[in-house]
């Protein structure tokens, strides 16, 4: 089938299952060879081809709303909704967005990057729903892994409380990005093999009003026997307990089952979840073999082979520099114990977990929950590394807040994507982590110029025991600088000069600092000396070197991969303010207040302004000002 020439949905309930399985090999096709040149979440999106094509052939979106909860399995549903002409471009600059967007289609209800939000959000939309006595289907679609987060626990005990009718499709995988873990994976593991409970409870159900009724005691004997086949066939009764009909499981790939239990479901008053099990990566070995996480989001790769598409001799990932120096100090001290948040694929702690095992914790999509354990390790006097994206730390603010700085414990916070991250767009772009924990009493936090200095930072953070302590670090791969082989303390607090000047200055950090050496390079061939100051040290800064450059009289510039309101460039304005430098010229660069989308770095860094050539021409109008100061 020509997928192109797909505009909506409608033409799926007129198709055999013979078309309807072709189509879904021509989806497979599509998307192999698609994502082959762009990259992008591949394994989810194979595994929910015939899910997929079974809800919009069952249900009328967007009349019935369809909700992906993290949105990395929403490619089948852009495709059969009119946008697979747009998969060239997806991800990039301008492009088809990876999640799912209201602006792209009307059939995209709820924006979805994070996980575990579906249910929530369901519930609002089936409130609103009865509210306006209209009626139509609520159909959030959640993985096995996001059912673990928090957030997905809260909602199920409200949705079986208030009894909405709503259709929740567990799609489970046994996966989220790295393999599940917890007690409630288990339960889904008995529920697999567990069979068609429902099918059985209705054969003993029709089986009992054969046999004439013996008064009311016949009656309460049939009910406790069906109630112990609940009991015998569904290990637990996990849904059914919290109000829920638990349907399933069934085969995830088979659309006679799909809809037979699809239309069953509708059917049922209340809310109903409906257990599929479906093979993440179905159709491309490569996938279907991943056993890590590598497929479940890649960049290109080659179609034939399956093998990655990367640039040779790369400097060390940021997140393999930072997990590897906790592992090397973990050697040596038994109090050090890492803990992630169903990413150990991604901070690159599979090495640590293979060499201290009973001292790595993946606690599953839980944030909150993380925080905490690594707040309550503190307490007993270990040195918790918590390993966590700045996206993801924002939904364990409260627990920062609360449980690790207010009794000031000594966690030590690797914040990993801090900054732009690129092709994940707004939901994961880290550029909020410095204004909402900068202003933190006891907060520790700072950010290395390059993996050398990223390396001593991680030993100077588990040296510090004075409190919390962060380091923010980018996607992506270091410099490619030498690094130390003996690990050194770094003055917390401390700046360092890298570059001279007497016209003006640049205080920056991070990935900003090679942005910063060129401006100061180019402005000087224009006659005007730029110092460039590394201020790692985002809270507490170096107030010594920040007090002389303002008694200096030299204009300021900061620049910051972070949104500005807040960040640190607010910062040094504050400074100023308290210490009566009222008229100091001092210039800021930063993100701006709105939500950057998806595309290449450089291409958003051009975009919002964030360039040589902005920070040249932000120096070049302060100079007037200075000459006059003078």
């Amino acid at each position: 089938m020509d997928l192109l020439s797909i505009k909506d949905p409608s033409f799926l309930k007129d198709m055999t299952i013979d078309e309807l399985n072709e189509l879904s090999a021509d989806i497979r096709r599509f998307l192999i060879e698609n994502l082959s040149k762009t990259g992008g979440h591949i394994g989810p999106n194979l595994g929910v081809v015939e899910l997929t094509i079974a809800l919009h052939r069952c249900f009328n979106s967007p009349k019935d709303k369809l909700l992906w909860d993290v949105g990395h399995q929403s490619y089948v549903h852009k495709i059969l909704t009119g946008r697979a002409g747009q998969f060239s471009t997806l991800r990039q600059y301008k492009g088809l967005c990876g999640f799912p967007k209201t602006a792209e289609s009307e059939h995209d209800v709820w924006e979805t990057g994070h996980s575990s939000t579906s249910l929530s959000a369901a519930m609002g939309m089936a409130i609103a729903r009865d509210l306006k006595k209209e009626q139509s289907y609520i159909v959030p679609v959640i993985g096995d892994g996001a059912l673990t987060g928090g957030m997905a626990l809260e909602a199920l005990n409200h949705i079986g409380h208030e009894k909405k009718n709503m259709i929740v499709i567990l799609n489970d995988n046994e996966m989220s990005i790295a393999p599940n873990v917890g007690a409630l994976h288990n339960v889904l593991g008995r529920l697999r093999t567990a069979g068609k409970y429902n099918w059985v409870k209705d054969e003993l159900e029709a089986l009992l009003k054969k046999i004439p009724a013996v008064g009311g005691k016949m009656a309460q004997t049939a009910e406790r026997l069906k109630d112990s086949l609940k009991y015998l066939f569904v290990s637990g009764m996990f849904f059914e307990e919290m109000g829920f009909t638990y349907l399933g499981p069934i085969d995830g790939h088979n659309f006679e089952d799909l809809f037979e239990q699809l239309q069953y479901a509708k059917k049922t008053e209340g809310p109903v979840i409906l257990h599929v099990i479906t093979k993440k990566g179905k159709g491309y070995r490569p996938a279907e073999l991943d056993t890590k996480g590598t497929w479940h989001g890649t960049g290109p790769y080659k179609m034939e082979t399956g093998t990655l598409i990367k640039t040779l001799n790369q400097p060390p990932a940021w997140s393999a520099l930072v997990s590897e120096t906790a592992r090397r100090i973990a050697r040596t001290d038994e109090r050090v114990v890492a803990i992630t948040p169903a990413m150990p694929v991604g901070s690159k702690l599979l090495g640590f977990a293979e060499e201290f095992p009973d001292r790595m914790f993946d606690v599953g999509i839980a944030e909150q929950h993380a925080a905490t354990v690594a707040a309550g390790l503190a307490t007993q006097g270990m040195k918790p590394f918590l390993a966590i994206y700045s996206t993801f730390l924002q939904r364990a603010y409260d627990q920062v807040v609360h449980d690790i700085c207010r009794p000031n414990l000594n966690v030590f916070i690797g914040i990993d994507r801090a900054g732009l991250v690129g092709a994940d767009g707004e939901t994961h772009q880290g550029v909020f982590d410095i204004a909402f924990m900068r202003h933190l009493p006891n907060m520790v936090l700072m950010m290395p110029k390059d993996e050398n200095e990223g390396q001593h930072m991680v030993y100077t953070a588990f040296q510090y025991d004075e409190g919390p302590i962060a380091m923010r670090f980018p996607r992506g791969n270091g410099l490619g600088v030498p690094l130390d082989k003996e690990l050194q303390q770094i003055p917390i607090g401390s700046w360092e000069v890298l570059k001279e000047g007497r016209d003006a200055a640049i205080l920056t950090f991070g990935t900003m600092i090679p942005l910063a050496l060129k401006a100061a390079k180019t402005a000087e061939k224009q006659g005007v000396s730029v110092k460039v100051v590394n201020a790692r040290f985002i809270k507490p800064m170096d107030y010594d070197m920040l007090l002389s450059i303002l008694q200096s009289g030299m204009p300021i510039l900061t620049i910051e991969e972070a949104v500005l309101k807040g960040g640190f460039g607010s910062a040094v304005l504050e400074f100023a303010q308290e210490h009566g430098c009222f008229d100091h010229v001092i210039e800021r660069m930063g993100i701006p207040d709105r939500f950057i989308e998806h595309g290449s770095v450089d291409l958003l860094l051009e975009e919002i302004g964030l360039t040589e050539e902005d920070a040249v021409r932000k120096i070049m109008a302060m100079k007037p000002i200075k000459q006059k100061r003078a």
